[in-house]
């Protein structure tokens, strides 16, 4: 059996969970018969019953259950092996009844927790099984229903470990550990493919423990936790004092698409690469009269608010975290046939009583995971941005997955795939593209061999967006693993309804898509990947 794996929407609603944010879009399979991949090749079967796997011992095992599932439309048959690891890190292993051999592994959303049993994490279960992989997963150590934000923290300081780093690491040794218990056989290649958080976990895995995985795909990575938290904190200061509305916002899309749109060559409504434009909203939107303030401008506070989010927070007069991409407060299809700016609800509040998406989960790591002992009711306008940024120092070296020396990595035959989109107005873009190019710097001119960097013109985060956001970068991953084929292109589409409606190649960075100047904008034979 062939298939391959891209990008699902699942809708902005998602982005909103007990106070974090999930990733918009989950990483299952596509239903493709064209992969030049054969996932089932080995068709492996157990060595035992799934009832003997509830015997299966560990030291650091608190608790394991096994159980069969009978095959559905969904899923084939499967043995479910679930239990907690010491201390709460609660796990699942899925074992399908025919076997090729690999290792799967899905990572978490913001500040984790998420039930094992949520259905968009049972959809990418069952899509890994359809296809004869091993599947993994874990609440990295408590439960976010219970323990909502950072809360976790305050019944077992271990868990702030737990969700940091280890629950990922000892959840894929034990998972490992029972495949090749249940199977009689090790797993053959191991990986890994999440988005946002689960981007950060995978870095973080390539960074601490660079034997877990053979490929790691890190889509959206929350690279810089704690630079992230403080550029929140920084947003909502500005934008609590100069309130935007939708209709402002949507004039904002409009003057920046209108300026930016032609700035890689060809004007079809993508913004290739941000940096490339220049926009001051003082300049480029229409300045509202003194004393007035209606839908077609921006108050002078407006516009230096914009302008902060834009530019990233500043301390001690240099700028140490980057702002948000020029394109990520564009207008992207919403319900009912409306369009939303990217920005609304995740970095502008849609009410002043209300708290956006990124400002609620920086707040729950400056409350509760920044501090010792937390601080439940901190407010972070006493945040000094010129004394109080070192204050994150010491939940950045758990949590941040910053470091990069991968040489461990390269060492031990590891490939790492990054995507990001660039217009993602959750996540910073230039927390990927600053990390990959500091990779390069570390680990010198063989860093293409074995970590490579993709950006996405209009995506946002994970996916959507007005940009091209499905695309097989796990069997791009597998090839490149087990065939030594390295991706020297991605093959992007963006559909409506169902439909394809553009196709545009993801060049590895710092290549990009070019117009050839002749054929259709929407078709990616018209493009190819020249040298920024």
């Amino acid at each position: 059996m062939q298939a391959s794996f891209s990008f699902r929407l699942l809708g902005i609603s998602a982005i909103l969970l007990a106070g974090g944010i999930v990733p918009a879009r989950a990483q299952v399979f596509a239903d493709a018969k064209s992969s030049p991949v054969d996932y089932t090749k080995s068709d492996l079967s157990a060595k035992k019953s799934c009832a003997d796997m509830e015997h299966f011992k560990d030291k650091d095992l608190v608790e394991i259950h096994a159980m069969t599932v009978a095959a559905t439309a969904q899923a084939p048959a499967y043995c479910k092996v679930t239990g907690v690891i010491s201390p709460e890190i609660a796990f699942e292993v899925s074992l399908p009844d025919k076997w090729d051999g690999r290792f799967y592994m899905i990572g978490n959303g913001g500040l984790a927790g998420e039930s094992l049993e949520d259905p968009g994490r049972v959809s990418q279960r069952n899509a890994a099984l359809t296809i004869g992989l091993a599947f993994a997963q874990t609440n990295t150590g408590h439960d976010s229903r219970k323990e909502p934000s950072g809360s976790f923290i305050l019944s077992n300081p271990e868990k702030a470990i737990d969700y940091a780093y280890r629950a990922v690491h000892v959840t894929a040794v034990t998972a490992k550990s029972i495949a090749k218990d249940y199977y009689g056989k090790a797993i053959s290649k191991a990986y890994w493919n999440s988005c946002s958080n689960g981007g950060r976990q995978g870095l973080l895995e390539a960074q601490r423990y660079p034997d877990d995985f053979d490929g790691i795909i890190a889509n959206s990575p929350w690279v810089d936790q704690t630079g992230f938290t403080i550029g929140a904190m920084w947003n909502q200061k500005a934008l609590s004092e100069a309130p935007m509305t939708p209709a402002k916002l949507a004039l904002l899309a409009g003057k920046v698409m209108e300026k930016c749109d032609a700035t890689d060559g060809v004007k079809d409504g993508l913004i290739g690469d941000p940096r490339k434009c220049s926009f001051d909203a003082k300049k480029d939107v229409p300045s509202c009269k003194a004393g007035a303030d209606s839908a077609d401008c921006l108050t002078p506070a407006q516009a230096e608010a914009v302008n902060k989010v834009y530019s990233g927070p500043i301390s001690n007069g240099k700028r140490i975290f980057p702002g948000y991409m020029l394109g990520s407060e564009g207008l992207v299809p919403a319900q009912g046939g409306t369009s939303n700016s990217g920005w609304m609800n995740v970095i502008v509040a849609a009410r002043p009583d209300a708290k956006p998406a990124d400002f609620n989960l920086a707040e729950g790591i400056i409350r509760y995971l920044v501090p010792t002992p937390p601080k439940p009711d901190y407010d972070y306008k006493n945040f000094d941005y010129d004394h109080d940024v070192h204050l994150l120092d010491a939940w950045g070296a758990k949590a941040d997955a910053k470091n990069p020396d991968l040489s461990k990595f390269h060492k031990s035959g590891g490939k790492l795939m990054m995507t990001y989109g660039w217009a993602d107005p959750i996540l910073q873009p230039m927390m990927g593209v600053n990390y990959y190019e500091q990779a390069v710097a570390k680990n010198g001119s063989s860093t293409n061999d074995f970590f490579r960097l993709f950006m996405v013109p209009g995506m946002g985060h994970c996916g959507g967006g007005i940009g091209t956001d499905r695309f097989d970068s796990m069997t791009a991953m597998i090839n490149w693993v087990e065939k030594g084929t390295a991706p020297d292109v991605l093959h992007a589409t963006r559909a409506v309804n169902g439909q394809v409606v553009r196709s545009r190649p993801l060049c590895p960075y710092p290549q990009e898509a070019h117009y050839s100047g002749q054929g259709s904008v929407d078709d990616a034979s018209n493009f190819r990947c020249v040298q920024s």
